[in-house]
């Protein structure tokens, strides 16, 4: 896994983005925003409108998100920043906050482009992701993975999030379980 590495979206980055999310940009025309607006906000801006929305995003502080690299190759996408990025995520009843106290690097969605999916990338890819964090200044990261129940595959709608094997894989920690089928994990970086 150390062959992957990171690079901040950017309009520089915005092909390779484009590349791993697809046609569809990812599922459903969500272009990664879902966590960002309001859901009327982002069933109305499905496709071309959550695209430009994220378009607007690259190159800004706070970083959106990674494109990660295999190579020279994109393969994956985290959306990554502090929580106060994802509206919709701090008001979820289901994944608010564990604590306020703690400044986190949420990593909102991992999305593995589909040709790599089932490779055995997101535990190197949450690797990456977390150096990254360390390395913009970040303690902690935090994720929101999805647990699929016993024989059953997480579709791309439900596995936006991760997975919560790759997670442990990756050194994260559960730290609260909302849902039998939702932990919610963390790892210092």
């Amino acid at each position: 896994m150390s062959s992957l590495t990171v690079r901040e979206l950017s309009k520089e980055t915005w092909g390779d983005f484009e590349s791993v999310l697809g046609a569809n940009g990812g599922a459903r025309g969500c272009w990664c925003m879902h966590w960002r607006l309001s859901i009327k906000e982002w069933t109305e801006g499905k496709g071309e409108g959550n695209k430009k929305a994220m378009k607007r995003l690259a190159g800004r502080e706070p970083v959106p998100g990674l494109v990660v690299y295999d190579q020279d190759a994109p393969v994956a996408w985290c959306s990554l920043g502090p929580r106060s990025s994802f509206p919709r995520l701090e008001r979820s009843p289901l994944l608010s906050g564990v604590d306020d106290d703690e400044e986190v690097c949420a990593i909102a969605c991992v999305y593995v482009e589909k040709k790599h999916r089932g490779s055995g990338l997101l535990p190197g890819i949450l690797e990456a992701v977390c150096d990254w964090a360390s390395s913009a200044g970040y303690t902690t990261a935090e994720g929101y993975p999805v647990e699929p129940r016993e024989g059953k595959r997480a579709g791309a709608d439900t596995a936006m999030t991760g997975i919560a094997s790759a997670f442990l894989d990756a050194g994260f920690s559960e730290v609260a379980r909302p849902r039998d089928d939702r932990p919610v994990m963390r790892r210092k970086v």
